[in-house]
């Protein structure tokens, strides 16, 4: 069993505490410190995110290349996460994740860049169409933010199921998860509210700036939690070593199906929707309106992450969680297609956001207590890369399918898909034992934290 501790000082923790050998106010320090570090990161994807999809009427694109321009982060992400868990696994968690903030942190100048490039075609391609300078400026940005974030999400899962135990680990979780996603909610309002009283570039230079402050901050603020590193794994092994482990296949589908049904549809027709029923709130057009509501449904998202986690390590097995969450995402879609109206756009909205919350704490905690100490990186890598697979699907097949048979349509095959998964995926989780009473007295199950002297955030690896 690999160890696995904060550099440190000096002990605050407390080996009667509740929840494990860490004293729990060292264990909320340092999850304080990680969900500082990720919140402002948060709130600069959100204020960037109300205007992107706005982008063909601004560079005068294709359909399909605006999808290819809002996917271009995810797959980046997806190609960069298992060697950012591996780094993270042999290195430590902290610096690869303050060089992944600040390398968010550039990508929106990059947007600014695209906005000013001169509209020359560059090539025009099958289903594609035509590629212009200002679209490959914008892939390429967007691409550069997923390589960030590969290590910062990645370096946030490795530190939290580091110092936590499988009696805690559901509570921080989703206190991390909770705050990772509340500063998206803030970064939406503020971005639809920029892009309506000033302009495009306005909010792509705020999201910038903030994405910078998100560095500075981790670089002052977060631990580092080490780790022995497991035998390295060949990103050849790595289906493998998923198949390996049960449960995490079917946590990986389950996070695969939620990512790209909120962020990878929902989140991408979002503006469009709100522009196509003419919702206005004041003088909000579709960009305010649509910022507004889907920060409320974020809001909501947060809050039930926070409550669904508390839940999980309460509950006799994590996976029981997931079922009321995966059957309001199907309401939620369900009201959207039916109710096309400001009441059904919040209401269903705010249902989807209840139900992606809700999931989230309770998949994530289960593959802390499931991945091998030493291996964390590499397993959080592997979550994160079917996570990353809906987020990329999404965008390339949302606008094409409301274009083609409508947003009612859509809105129910996501309701749909939201089903199946509760009926197939949650099954197969709910009969794979993951908890600590599948073995014997004393033997070690997954992660567990280190010793009270080795936990102690007031220190950090410089």
């Amino acid at each position: 069993m690999a160890e696995q501790g904060v550099e440190s000082g000096d002990d605050e923790g407390d080996a009667d505490a509740p929840g494990g050998g860490a004293g729990d106010h060292s264990v909320r320090t340092v999850a304080l410190a990680v969900t500082g570090g990720v919140f402002l990161g948060g709130v600069a994807t959100g204020v960037a995110f109300p205007t992107l999809p706005l982008l063909d009427e601004v560079l005068g694109i294709s359909a399909v290349m605006l999808g290819v321009i809002l996917a271009a982060n995810r797959i980046a992400r997806l190609v960069m996460n298992t060697p950012a868990g591996q780094v993270i696994d042999e290195r430590g968690a902290r610096r690869p994740m303050i060089a992944g903030l600040f390398v968010q942190g550039l990508a929106p100048f990059g947007y600014v860049v695209g906005l000013h490039t001169p509209a020359v075609d560059l090539a025009a391609l099958p289903v594609v169409g035509t590629v212009s300078a200002p679209g490959l400026v914008f892939v390429l940005a967007r691409a550069f933010w997923g390589i960030g974030s590969a290590f910062v999400f990645v370096g946030a899962f490795a530190i939290i199921t580091g110092v936590t135990t499988e009696e805690t680990r559901g509570t921080w979780t989703g206190y991390m998860r909770g705050g990772q996603s509340l500063g998206f909610p803030a970064g939406l309002v503020v971005g639809g509210v920029l892009t309506d009283v000033f302009d495009v570039q306005t909010a792509f230079l705020t999201a910038g700036t903030l994405a910078l402050v998100a560095g500075v901050v981790a670089l002052v603020v977060l631990p580092d939690v080490r780790s022995s590193a497991g035998q390295r794994v060949p990103l050849r092994e790595l289906p493998a070593l998923a198949r390996s482990t049960p449960g995490v296949v079917p946590i990986g589908v389950a996070n695969g199906t939620i990512r790209l049904l909120f962020g990878g549809i929902l989140l991408t027709t979002a503006v469009k929707y709100a522009a196509r029923l003419e919702l206005r709130v004041g003088v909000l057009s579709a960009a305010g309106v649509s910022g507004l509501v889907m920060g409320g449904g974020v809001v909501v998202a947060s809050i039930s992450t926070v409550v669904s986690g508390r839940l999980s390590d309460r509950v006799e097995r994590r996976a029981l969680v997931t079922l009321p969450a995966f059957a309001l995402l199907a309401a939620g879609f369900a009201a959207l297609a039916l109710v096309p109206s400001v009441h059904g756009v919040v209401a269903g909205v705010a249902l989807v956001g209840a139900g992606t919350g809700g999931s989230g704490p309770a998949l994530l905690a289960t593959l802390g207590d499931v991945s091998p100490a030493g291996e964390t990186g590499k397993f959080g890598g592997l979550y994160n890369v079917f996570g990353d697979i809906g987020l990329s699907l999404g965008p390339l097949v949302a606008f094409p399918a409301v274009t083609t048979v409508g947003y009612g349509a859509t809105y129910l095959v996501c309701a749909g898909l939201a089903v199946a998964c509760l009926l197939l995926v949650n099954a197969t989780l709910l009969s794979t034992e993951t908890d600590s009473d599948s073995v014997a007295d004393g033997e070690p199950v997954g992660n567990t934290p280190p010793e009270p002297e080795a936990l102690d955030p007031d220190t950090h690896d410089d």
